[in-house]
């Protein structure tokens, strides 16, 4: 099957939740996705096959939606996961970074030997809006002194431009559907 017909397919597993979690928002929720076990294995592999070429070392989830589909992926293209945590949440010592939300502030964490100096990462979550925690996530990745060189989504938030805010880090981008 081809890339558009995934997309087609993606766009009729999203469904929209109105007013969550605040007013005004427009929630895109992924778990209909979920039901459908052939549609998840079409996206991990399309997914794989846009990053092919990055040369990676690791894939990084972020908590916790960046996980459905991070974990497959780097089973899929045999390399590690890193999970992206929120602060407090990980047993081990770890590396941490701080950074604004559009309400409110936020931190989140690896652990210290998740990601080693050199290390080609690509950070995966499933939606790309702002893209304020993406940033930072790459932000961990160079505090440890590897390199962000790419971010994959399930689905981009056109209009909220955070590809923009991104491309300081990485240019290389698999996003599966926008709106």
């Amino acid at each position: 099957m081809s890339k558009d017909t995934l997309i087609q397919d993606l766009h009729k597993h999203i469904r929209d939740v109105h007013d969550f979690p605040k007013p005004g928002i427009v929630f895109k929720d992924i778990t209909p996705i979920f039901q459908n076990p052939q549609l998840c294995e079409r996206i991990v592999k399309q997914m794989a096959k846009e990053v092919q070429g990055l040369n990676l070392d690791v894939i990084m989830g972020v908590e916790s939606r960046g996980f459905f589909f991070g974990l497959p992926l780097s089973w899929e293209l045999d390399l590690p996961f890193v999970p992206v945590r929120k602060k407090g949440k990980l047993p081990y010592d770890t590396v941490s970074y701080d950074y604004d939300l559009e309400y409110g502030s936020a931190c989140i964490e690896i652990h210290t030997d998740a990601i080693l100096p050199g290390q080609k990462v690509l950070i995966h979550d499933d939606l790309l809006a702002t893209g304020g925690t993406a940033a930072a996530a790459a932000e961990l990745v160079k505090q440890c002194g590897a390199e962000p060189v790419g971010f994959s989504f399930l689905l981009a938030l056109d209009f909220l431009n955070g590809k923009e805010r991104l491309k300081s880090f990485s240019e290389n981008f698999s996003i599966l559907a926008s709106y």
